[in-house]
């Protein structure tokens, strides 16, 4: 006997390598849970640093945490449930982007946070471009390109990891041995449960680290819970609270950087219907991803916050619960919608010492960087790639410990070399397009698509 038309089309409430399926309440809340406390670290961390940059009060803190929480939770729910095109429809956590931070950082210096979400606005919207031509020019982003961009980004970031793990640029106990011991706590605490915990305890051993860190400084007394006292219990997240200004040397870093991003989602959703849902990503996931990626990044602008991208460590934690229910990881963006709707959270958040967020930046920013590495490996080691690595990676570790270079440079040239990142993206892009022996990646996309559409 045949089943009904739509037996196929609704969702089973049973875990498999489904993404539709729906378990129970009782399974699928803790879960969604799981997937907040794998991310949340990543997710308040870039705010908190910008809010360093721009010489941030503790209620401005405060107010970035907040829309932080509140924009990852909408940007989470776009993935999963979509959209019209937009939205892979896939258990994707959206989150704050570290990727942005080596160009945001020195953009705000120079124009203010503004200029960093007008440009951002722009990236967002050229991003959905992006995703709706994806098919057309993705072979452009070759593993050799993506992979330095990525391990640049996990570089430029490692100093202000470092920073913080000695209590802050600027602060009278600057690297004093107490804030460079509680960072040290933090991260053996951290490298402790990744390599000693199982499932999401495992997942999560960067929040475990900063909990643990954070808990300790209360005992010293290290922490001030003043900006918490005068916080909110409830307030609706205001947007274009900042404004927005619209410059082309902030849009053109923004951009370039954005485009890496892109290619980080599309290596997201791979992983996670290959490892998860055992077949390769279909096109309409990847662009539809790609699009909701841009769609997140314009909002998380208007809402006064960094760019929004898929969190990998989620994927992490997918191949790790075998666990791929997109409606799990909407009960995830539900809860961060209600965690950004009370800024006594976020006061919470912002009382933590910076020694404490130092000693996860330390592992943070240095798997990114791996994380890089990674991608390289995905590319023949040959002397084509190792001269576009080597020029590459000279360009963007070597300008920003050479200020004097980009200081040299006219107008706001200098700006967009001063990271060393966006110079160092441009080259490898230029030196794999044109340097002859390209492997040929269209037919190799191709037929993945192809495998995938029969799927």
């Amino acid at each position: 006997m045949s089943s009904p038309p739509d037996a196929q089309t609704r969702p089973s409430r049973t875990i498999n390598q489904n993404p539709d399926a729906m378990p129970p309440l009782s399974k699928a809340i803790p879960l969604g849970l799981q997937h907040i406390m794998a991310m949340f670290a990543g997710n308040v961390t870039p705010p908190i640093i910008i809010a360093g940059v721009i010489g941030a009060n503790p209620a401005e803190q405060i107010f970035l945490i907040q829309v932080a929480l509140f924009v990852a939770g909408v940007s989470t729910l776009v993935q999963t449930i979509g959209i019209g095109p937009i939205g892979a429809r896939l258990p994707i956590v959206q989150g704050t982007s570290f990727g942005f931070l080596p160009v945001a950082l020195p953009l705000a210096k120079a124009f203010g946070l503004p200029a960093v979400l007008g440009a951002s606005f722009v990236a967002g919207l050229l991003q959905i471009v992006l995703g709706a031509f994806l098919k057309k020019i993705r072979h452009w982003f070759s593993p050799v390109v993506t992979g330095i961009v990525v391990l640049l980004i996990g570089i430029t970031l490692m100093p202000v990891g470092l920073n913080y793990a000695a209590g802050g640029v600027g602060a009278d106990d600057f690297a004093s041995p107490g804030n460079l011991l509680l960072a040290l706590f933090v991260l053996s605490v951290t490298i402790a449960i990744h390599q000693y915990g199982r499932g999401f305890i495992k997942a999560s051993s960067i929040l475990f680290g900063l909990v643990a860190g954070y808990a300790v400084a209360i005992i010293l007394g290290k922490v001030d819970f003043t900006s918490l006292s005068n916080a909110a219990w409830f307030a609706l997240p205001k947007p274009l609270e900042y404004g927005m200004t619209f410059s082309g040397t902030a849009i053109i870093g923004m951009t370039l950087i954005m485009f890496v991003v892109g290619l980080e989602t599309i290596g997201n959703i791979s992983a996670i219907t290959t490892t998860g849902a055992g077949r390769p990503a279909k096109d309409r996931e990847l662009s539809g991803g790609v699009m909701a990626d841009g769609v997140a990044t314009s909002f998380a602008a208007v809402f006064n916050t960094l760019p929004n991208t898929a969190y990998a460590q989620n994927v992490g934690l997918i191949t790790l619960t075998g666990v791929v229910s997109r409606h799990v990881v909407t009960i995830g963006g539900l809860l961060l919608i209600a965690m950004g709707l009370f800024p006594k959270l976020g006061g919470l958040v912002a009382a933590m010492p910076p020694a404490v967020l130092g000693g996860a930046g330390v592992v943070m920013f240095g798997m990114i960087a791996s994380a890089g590495l990674k991608i390289i490996k995905e590319c023949e080691l040959d002397q084509r790639n190792m001269l576009i690595i080597a020029v590459s990676l000279s360009l963007g570790i070597g300008l920003p410990a050479v200020e004097a270079i980009s200081e040299t440079m006219p107008g706001q040239l200098g700006l967009l070399l001063k990271s060393g990142l966006v110079p160092a993206a441009l080259t490898a892009l230029l030196l794999d397009a044109i340097l002859p022996g390209k492997p040929d990646r269209r037919a190799k996309l191709a037929k993945a698509e192809a495998e995938s559409q029969n799927r």
